[in-house]
């Protein structure tokens, strides 16, 4: 990490109790001292949530706020360069969602629509972010979309990232099913996990290095070896509560502005894209070209030349 890297965690209560860790990533010249440690986060040394916006880039007002929420599998160190970025005119906070990251895994706990979402409205009124842009991505993306549907107070933007709004069906479950119990977990050392991913997975048509980090920083080594910091049948009980409906009916009730963005080598397809954008009261289309499905991972700095120009059009300036 460079000296102006920096992260601070911040420990929030989601539904049912939940134990939840968001993340702020900036510049210490800017934000002031913070808990170090690096993208995948500090095992202590958090703080509690203020419900505090920190002044605006320009004029000491409260700068707006953004909550990022990764997809299945993800982190908040995921969004971390997008972070960054973003910090320089909101307060950008990212989630571990339930059973990710740093964030509790209770073995019995629930892992339906109605958990993520409400662990989201907890994050945004616990940070004191509402009214947020909201930037998702796949699940993440689901989560931030039946937020806005349900509390449009708290929600005046979103950004929608490569997820569709169809049913995926039983058989993609099946898929998913089978590909979990692929993985040659324990991996032996992080350039195993970045191979396997981004080369040698038969899922994959071509190499994509992109992805083989993007599993590299799930992972956590254990006494036998690296393996993800999630568990597969969480995981699948996560994804089994949506992959069987459409949301077209949720979607067509949000009415902030809406960025749907997709990667041309993605899942969301351009037609289901485009269709997502007729529903939405005020939807607006772009894509990232040469992106596959982790677009703001695999494309940086095209992901971000999409949303930075959206979210400065919809979001109040600060002060």
């Amino acid at each position: 990490m460079g000296v102006h890297d920096v992260v601070q965690r911040i420990d929030l209560t989601g539904a049912d109790g939940i134990r939840l860790a968001a993340w702020e990533f900036g510049d210490p010249l800017k934000d002031g001292p913070t808990a170090g440690g690096d993208g995948g986060g500090p095992a202590a040394g958090g703080r509690e949530a203020s419900g505090a916006a920190p002044a605006g880039p320009e004029d000491g007002g409260p700068a707006p706020g953004v909550l990022l929420l990764h997809g299945l599998m993800g982190r908040a160190s995921h969004w971390a360069a997008t972070a960054r970025v973003l910090s320089g005119r909101y307060r950008a906070v990212a989630l571990d969602q339930r059973g990710h990251g740093r964030s509790g895994k209770p073995g019995d706990g629930a892992y339906d629509r109605e958990a993520y979402v409400a662990d989201a409205e907890a994050a945004l009124e616990q940070l004191g972010l509402a009214p947020a842009a909201l930037v998702g991505h796949a699940m993440g993306a689901l989560t931030a979309w039946q937020l806005a549907a349900r509390r449009p107070d708290l929600v005046q933007a979103l950004v929608i990232t490569d997820m569709r709004a169809s049913a995926l069906g039983e058989q993609s479950q099946h898929e998913w099913d089978l590909w979990f119990r692929s993985w040659p977990v324990p991996f032996a050392t992080l350039a195993d996990v970045r191979k396997w991913f981004g080369e040698d997975d038969p899922a994959l048509e071509r190499p994509q290095p992109a992805r083989g980090a993007f599993f590299a920083e799930v992972m956590a080594e254990g006494e036998d070896g690296w393996r993800p910091v999630f568990t597969p049948e969480q995981m699948m009980r996560a994804r089994e509560t949506w992959v069987h409906d459409a949301h077209w009916d949720e979607l067509a009730q949000v009415q902030c502005p809406t960025l749907v963005v997709r990667g041309v080598d993605g899942e969301l397809g351009r037609a289901e894209a485009q269709e997502m954008v007729r529903v939405l009261p005020r939807g607006i289309y772009a894509e990232v070209p040469d992106a596959g499905h982790l677009v703001h991972y695999d494309r940086p700095d095209d992901w971000r030349k999409v949303v930075e120009p959206f979210l400065q059009a919809v979001l109040p300036a600060a002060g």
